[in-house]
């Protein structure tokens, strides 16, 4: 209903920081406990540095988090430069919210702590059922109870920071009105576009004129052909130690034993019920009346079971199953609530069950049938344990392996072939590779890391192996580039065609500006304007297909005197000229006022929070050493 606040938060946001960020100009805070000094500085907050190895651990933590999240997703996106600079703001904002909270010594009392234990459900895992906390899960996380108890006062320090900014916004009315006017305003306009397609036939460049664009240095890029480089790589990881692994017959038939408890078919059972309803939250009479009903359908059960199906049909309060006489179709254990699925195996097949009270009423139930339980037979699953021996063979082999990998490429640096004999690994290649992996590349060709490790100046120039690099969980690659074509500039006569289009495109362009320039400032001193489209009503969620520079334009111009003239330059897409005639009011169809207001709220905050973190970040002066992350595509690189 109002998603369309998302879909332009930065044409928001620019709002509400113009309306905030000054006030925090002039913030000031106090007090401060410093951090350990890194040699390798990459970034520095109230004077104490951030070090690279504190960056590299934030980030492989961070991926090993996402990873335990979600299995499935490729975590190569990770792995560039983009992303590791997004850890490395988010680990300064972390250390800027810590700097602020001691300094301004937020906390937490001992009876806070206590009371958040005990009461906050996302520590509830953490809580024995005596309300005692369990140092056995706090141990397993690398913790102790101090330390446990420590990080949690800290926590609540650090968002106490931000609580009072972000957590009581206030949005002035006019404020409001402001921020609508910005993204639901309309405009009625016409418009005359001038395509460069037009113009193309105009522009007849001779041989001289493309020989002169393709040497003007500005084309250079034009017409050059990227580096690339010939590689050859090594892989290890889990499969390629698993090729060499060989189990007997014998030792799978012992972990067959060992493990008979892992090879049984999962116990199945298939009920029916009759359920009297009546939720634990009733009150007592009323569930004691559900319990009466139950006991006299039970009787009557006794008398003749052959009519269970009839009296769940007639009586069961389940809709799920009571028109097919209770049938609850085949289920395992943890299907159903506990004194359910107790009583339900510990029947026999045929047997009518007592009544079995559960938090949503009084349960006569029926065993059908029982399948699963027994045992698989070797045969069934060997293929599967030699799989899993296998693997776990491998696991362990792969450490004393990788410190194998490592130091042979090392130490042998001209050759990948004694690492490949040694660990019977097979050597790969590559021909056509360049400094950022194509869009297609699997495997070690597209982790940015290796790549740009091959492109290194040592591998380049003396042919040297790479360093064993770690692409993926136990996955270690190594490689060496055998041939190399620096990047070059093709021959005019090989790129004469591509030469003549861009200059003529170019032309083309410029023509229609031109036009479009000289038509403008005739309109604008009242000439004919019959060469205008039909009118449009247009605004920042109804664009009629208009170039969203074209819409910002005539949304941005001053309506104060109308009708009013833009005209915008929109390069290779030529120029565009507009007439606003009207300013019509916002179009609220579909918008709940209450919503908007609370989500221009919600935004409000957003912007207020950032205005702080930002002066908090200059108070406590903020400075970013590392190189920012290059965009391949603008340093020139290219896929192959």
């Amino acid at each position: 209903m109002f998603d369309f606040v998302r879909s332009h938060n930065k044409i928001f946001m620019f709002v509400l920081m113009v309306l905030i960020v000054p006030s925090f100009v002039f913030f000031g805070i106090q007090g401060y406990t410093g951090f350990t000094e890194g040699r390798q500085s990459v970034a520095k907050v109230d004077g104490q540095s951030i070090t690279q190895a504190e960056w590299d651990a934030a980030h492989r933590n961070q991926a090993e988090r996402v990873r335990a999240q979600s299995p499935g997703l490729d975590m190569k996106l990770f792995d560039t430069p983009q992303m590791k600079q997004r850890t490395l703001d988010e680990l300064v904002r972390e250390r800027v919210m810590l700097v602020a909270s001691n300094k301004l010594h937020l906390g937490a009392s001992d009876e806070r702590i206590a009371r958040l234990f005990q009461d906050d459900p996302q520590f509830a895992v953490l809580r024995k059922p005596d309300g005692t906390i369990n140092k056995d899960l706090i141990q397993a996380q690398g913790m102790s109870v101090a330390q446990f108890e420590q990080r949690l006062r800290q926590d609540i320090g650090v968002r106490q920071v931000m609580l009072g900014v972000a957590g009581t916004p206030f949005v002035p009315e006019a404020s409001v009105g402001t921020a609508l006017d910005a993204l639901l305003q309309r405009r009625e306009v016409r418009v005359a576009r001038f395509d460069p397609t037009s113009f193309a036939a105009r522009v007849q460049p001779t041989d001289e004129e493309l020989k002169a664009f393709y040497e003007d240095p500005a084309n250079a890029r034009a017409f050059e052909a990227a580096e690339q480089a010939s590689v050859e790589y090594v892989l290890l990881d889990i499969d390629s130690i698993k090729g060499g692994i060989n189990v007997s017959d014998e030792e799978l038939r012992s972990y067959y034993q060992q493990n008979a408890a892992r090879f049984m078919a999962a116990e199945e059972r298939r009920a029916s019920h009759i359920l009297i309803a009546a939720d634990k939250s009733k009150p007592a009479a009323e569930r004691d009346q559900a319990r009466a009903k139950a006991e006299s359908l039970l009787a009557e059960l006794k008398t003749d079971p052959k009519r269970f199906a009839e009296l769940a049909k007639t009586n069961s309060n389940d809709p799920g199953s009571a028109q097919k006489g209770g049938d609850l179709d085949w289920f395992g254990r943890g299907a159903m609530v506990k004194p359910f699925e107790d009583a339900v195996f510990a029947l026999k097949k045929g047997e009518i069950s007592g009544v079995v009270e559960s938090d949503f009423g009084f349960h006569i139930i029926q065993l059908a049938d029982v399948r699963g339980g027994e045992k698989k037979p070797f045969e069934a699953v060997q293929a599967e344990i030699r799989a899993e021996v296998a693997q776990q063979l491998a696991q362990r082999k792969f450490a004393e392996s990788a410190e194998t990998f490592s130091n042979l490429v090392y130490e042998q640096s001209d050759s990948l072939k004694p690492v490949a004999d040694k660990l019977g690994l097979q050597i790969r290649t590559a021909a056509g590779v360049r400094r950022s992996p194509a869009p297609d590349a699997q495997g070690a060709l597209a982790n940015p890391k290796f790549i740009e490790a091959l492109f290194g100046a040592e591998t380049l120039k003396n042919k040297r192996n790479t360093e064993a690099l770690e692409i993926a969980p136990n996955q270690l690659v190594a490689g060496r580039v055998t041939q190399y074509e620096p990047a070059r500039k093709r021959p005019f006569d090989e790129v004469r065609d591509q030469a003549r289009t861009l200059l003529v495109a170019q032309r083309a362009a410029a023509l229609a500006r031109k036009e479009g320039e000289a038509r403008l400032a005739e309109w604008k001193q009242g000439g004919d304007a019959a060469a205008l489209d039909a009118p449009l009503v247009v605004s920042r969620q109804q664009t009629a297909g208009l170039p969203r520079a074209l819409i910002d334009a005539v949304l941005r111009a001053p309506s104060q005197a109308l009708p009013a003239w833009v005209g915008v330059d929109l390069g290779a897409g030529g120029y565009s000229v507009a007439r606003i005639d009207k300013v019509l009011p916002r179009d609220a169809t579909g918008i709940d006022p209450k919503q908007a207001r609370g989500q221009l709220t919600q935004a409000w905050a957003q912007a207020e929070a950032l205005g702080y973190y930002e002066a908090l970040k200059q108070r406590y002066k903020v400075k970013i050493e590392a190189k920012p992350p290059v965009d391949p595509a603008a340093a020139g690189g290219a896929s192959n």
